[in-house]
């Protein structure tokens, strides 16, 4: 069989919820790949500028997750940390990857809401096709459709950048009911979130969206039977003062101004980020 994480992942489109569970054999243990090789692969070039920012090795420490987990992945996005997960995670555990309902959600037009609910498919061929697998072996499914075999199975939910979203969108309740549902008793969330500063009030800070406070996460969490185990400095950025007017947004990847200041959000970087774990409350 060929090792899963020799093909380079392809860029996956959309938003959506999907699972993946790829078939091990013996010579895929031996031949499975350490984090530090997947980081280093070809796949990531385009991907590792962002690794001073983002700091992949030392997150997935703090989280504690190990290649033989089943780990969940929700929203992958532009699926910068599937091309991390799932060749490191495939060969020896389960990736997962899911979102919310997309027919709860309002769409500007119709191709935007063809997109959206088209995902399942979109990333079904994007990582069959990336990690050498059937697409009949990826297993896609959004929150209100969860199967009931993941139920109690998976050992870490990670979301990344996206509580703002989920805030924003009354939608937090839905994958946090989701991801409670699947994690094990000992099963852990880990979290990475734009962070505004703890002393600014809420008209501080709410015009530049994106960001949010760390006791507004910890809130949400722990109304939804979770309660914080530990947080760490790892993804700060003293830098980054969270008051932009164009929101995180304003920085790099994004960099929504284009030339404008683009040297000056260059020097600052990515935004200040919290790095919180939760597990299921005693």
């Amino acid at each position: 069989m060929k090792p899963l994480y020799l093909a380079p992942l392809a860029a996956l489109a959309g938003v959506a919820t999907f699972a993946v569970s790829a078939p091990v054999t013996a010579d895929d243990h031996a031949a499975a790949p350490t984090l530090e090789v997947v980081l280093a692969h070809e796949r990531r070039d385009d991907d590792r500028a962002r690794d001073q920012y983002r700091n992949p090795a030392e997150t997935l420490a703090f989280f504690q997750v190990e290649p033989t987990m089943t780990v969940a992945e929700y929203g992958p996005g532009g699926a910068w940390y599937t091309r991390v997960l799932a060749p490191w995670i495939m060969p020896q555990g389960t990736y997962i990857a899911f979102n919310g309902d997309s027919s709860a959600r309002t769409y500007g037009s119709r191709a935007q809401e063809a997109r959206a609910k088209a995902w399942t498919e979109t990333f079904k061929s994007s990582l069959a096709e990336g990690m050498g697998v059937d697409a009949e072996d990826v297993v896609a499914f959004e929150t209100d459709e969860m199967p009931e075999e993941v139920a109690g199975t998976v050992d870490r939910v990670l979301i990344f950048r996206s509580m703002h979203g989920l805030a924003n969108g009354n939608t937090a309740d839905d994958v946090l009911d989701a991801a409670y549902k699947m994690l094990k008793d000992d099963g852990m969330v880990g979290v990475v979130q734009h962070r505004a500063p703890e002393g600014a009030s809420f008209a501080d800070y709410s015009p530049a969206p994106g960001y949010m406070k760390t006791e507004q996460v910890v809130a949400i969490f722990e109304a939804n039977g979770f309660e914080l185990v530990d947080s760490s400095e790892i993804n700060a950025n003293p830098k980054d003062p969270a008051n932009w007017e164009g929101g995180v947004w304003t920085l790099p990847p994004v960099l929504r101004y284009g030339d404008q200041d683009r040297e000056k959000y260059l020097a600052i970087g990515e935004s200040d980020r919290m790095t919180l774990l939760f597990k299921k409350a005693d």
